[in-house]
């Protein structure tokens, strides 16, 4: 399998966090990728017309791309077990799909403060960006503190890309302040291997 790769993304990084968990870093190829809404670079656009990462390329030829397509079917594949069964799947599936909202949200910030030309960018679209993010965090401090204590799963790998994220491009915005049950569990997740062996430079 070939995966089309950026460290710094943190869609990549959760897909590389399931593999390092799962012990199956070497049993994929990583082809760098690199550009942007206004510029594809060498996003794979014969893999993925969307021109975003992650996108795996399986050995039959044919590629997946989206990072929740990709993780069910690396756990699958690999019988990692990092999606557990009904009635827990689907808490899990909402901390995942919260964790990628968050990542999603702090990406578009990202790309219009140095991507977008100086004199096109909104602080009002920033500002409404952080807002969903800490809208998120909030639900998951009082929603699901008590998942994350649970078995390792996709939820918490998500959330972890996800707090790294804000770490890597937001160090300037204090999300630990107001939540500090989420802030202890980032605090012992972000020592895990997986965790350190992925952090973006």
């Amino acid at each position: 399998m070939r995966l089309y790769h950026a460290p710094a993304s943190p869609f990549v990084r959760k897909v590389m966090i399931l593999l390092h968990e799962a012990g199956a870093v070497g049993q994929v190829t990583l082809v760098a990728a690199a550009g942007n809404p206004m510029d594809p670079g060498t996003m794979p656009l014969d893999r993925n017309p969307l021109g975003k990462i992650p996108a795996l390329e399986r050995d039959n030829g044919t590629t997946l791309y989206d990072s929740r397509v990709i993780c069910r079917y690396l756990d699958e594949t690999l019988q990692a077990g990092f999606y557990p069964p009904a009635p827990h799947l689907w808490e899990t599936l909402v901390i995942e799909a919260t964790a990628d909202g968050i990542a999603d949200a702090a990406v578009l910030m990202r790309y219009e403060d140095h991507v977008r030309p100086e004199a096109s960018r909104s602080p009002e679209w920033v500002a409404a960006q952080w807002s969903k993010v800490e809208r998120a965090l909030t639900a998951i401090e009082s929603r699901w503190i008590s998942h994350l204590a649970g078995p390792l799963d996709m939820g918490q790998i998500a959330l972890g890309a996800a707090l790294g994220y804000l770490d890597f491009r937001q160090p300037q915005r204090d999300w630990r302040g107001t939540r500090p049950a989420l802030a202890d569990w980032w605090a012992g997740f972000a020592l895990r291997p997986a965790m350190v062996a992925t952090q973006p430079g």
